[in-house]
C-alpha cells in the first residue's frame, strides 16, 4: 500500500509505503485545538516508511510531542511523540490525496469528545452548502 498527500497549498508533499500502524479519529482537546476541528484523523506509519518533500515548520505542543505544519499555508501535517510513540509519525489523514480509500479504524480519546459529536449522524445533511445545490 502507498499513500500520498499534501498540505493545502502543495508546498509540502508526502508519501508512505506499507501498512499503517493504525488510523484513528482523535477527540482529545489538544488535537481539537491544533486542527481547529471537533476531531482530528491520524494515520500512523513507522518513520522509515514516510518520505516528506518540502520543509515543514515544527511546534512543540507539549512536553513530549512535536507537531509539524506547512509554514506557507498553515496546514497541520505530522505529529511525533518519541516518548510514547517511538519511531512513529502520525499524519493528519484529512490531508491524504485519497481520504475515502483509507478509512479510520477507531476513535480514540473519547473521554474528551465533545458531547454533541456522539449524535453527529443525526444532524440534517445537505449535499453541498445549503441553498447552493
Amino acid at each position: 500500500m502507498e499513500i500520498t498527500g499534501k498540505c493545502h497549498c502543495g508546498a509540502i508533499r508526502y508519501s508512505a509505503e506499507g501498512t499503517p500502524e493504525h488510523h484513528a479519529l482523535c477527540h482529545c482537546t489538544d488535537c481539537r485545538g491544533w486542527s481547529g476541528a471537533p476531531m482530528a484523523g491520524w494515520i500512523a506509519f513507522k518513520e522509515e516508511q514516510v518520505t516528506i518533500e518540502g520543509t515543514p515548520a515544527s511546534y512543540k505542543s507539549s512536553e513530549y510531542a512535536v507537531r509539524q505544519f506547512c509554514p506557507a499555508c498553515g496546514t497541520g501535517l505530522f505529529y511525533r511523540n518519541p516518548t510514547y510513540l517511538p519511531g512513529i509519525i502520525d499524519i493528519q489523514s484529512g490531508t491524504l490525496d485519497d481520504g475515502a480509500g483509507n478509512p479510520a479504524g477507531a476513535q480514540i480519546m473519547v473521554k474528551e469528545r465533545l458531547p454533541w459529536m456522539e449524535r453527529v449522524s443525526e444532524l440534517p445533511e445537505f449535499r453541498s452548502y445549503p441553498g447552493m445545490d
